[in-house]
């Protein structure tokens, strides 16, 4: 095949990935809108589009085999087309993860008893404490890694070897961002828990924080924290091929 129409590939290729990774952007921010408005129609769109981002996936899977078997790339162009069937693999993860996330928004407005608010459950405002979408801070968290997945795939559609570097950089501090923010969720269950039973709280009341539903809420708030962890660490693989495949350096991937 003469070298120009085997680089419209390899360009047609990067496009199709950087518009995969859009779309997943996409489901992603619809997710997290979904936590936070308690918008079950848009969770519903979230978990009821994954099938299409694995579709997109299962096709660039599949031309990157052919580029492999059909084309035999060497150098620059093999590790191109590596990096490029990794990455797909890290966005349809990332299309789960988001998911995952209207998942939860689902069963957050299902739930007989939604998450504690952290201001309401300090102060004992059991009429006040519930919260049909998920902590502010959890929101922010997310958006964080939203932004880290978006820079990450512009560093891949554009070559950007000095961007992947510091998208490592702010994953440590995503890191740290989720560890506070599950330190926290759990310390406000115990606090509300414990302010309440030295209150000496009626029985109805007590009924309405059921400790079962709490329990289940704040589990499902933790699980949302983990997934957002996942999807900055998904970001940073992307970085991290985009590097290898611009400076031939294995630095970055993990």
């Amino acid at each position: 095949m003469p070298r120009e129409s085997f680089q419209n590939q390899l360009d047609d290729l990067r496009q199709d990935v950087v518009g995969m990774g859009d779309h997943v952007l996409a489901q992603l921010d619809d997710a997290l809108t979904a936590l936070e408005t308690a918008d079950a129609d848009l969770a519903s769109d979230v978990v009821d589009g994954d099938a299409a981002v694995n579709e997109r996936y299962l096709d660039l899977e599949a031309r990157c085999v052919d580029l492999f078997a059909l084309q035999q790339p060497v150098a620059s162009d093999l590790r191109f087309v590596a990096a490029a069937f990794k990455i797909c693999t890290d966005l349809e993860r990332v299309g789960d993860l988001a998911t995952n996330l209207g998942q939860y928004a689902l069963a957050a407005g299902d739930a007989d008893r939604p998450l504690l608010a952290a201001t309401a459950a300090a102060s004992g405002d059991l009429e006040t404490a519930s919260l049909d979408a998920a902590p502010a801070s959890v929101i922010e968290i997310g958006r964080d890694a939203q932004a880290m997945l978006g820079d990450a795939l512009r560093a891949f559609e554009t070559e950007d070897a000095d961007a992947c570097l510091e998208i490592g950089q702010r994953d440590d501090e995503l890191d740290v961002l989720c560890q506070h923010a599950g330190e926290d969720v759990v310390r406000q269950l115990l606090a509300t828990g414990s302010d309440l039973e030295g209150s000496g709280t009626t029985d109805d009341a007590a009924t309405e924080w059921d400790v079962e539903h709490a329990l289940d809420d704040v589990s499902r708030v933790l699980l949302t924290i983990r997934d957002l962890e996942r999807i900055g660490d998904h970001a940073v693989n992307v970085a991290g091929r985009t590097y290898y495949a611009a400076e031939h350096d294995p630095t970055l991937i993990v």
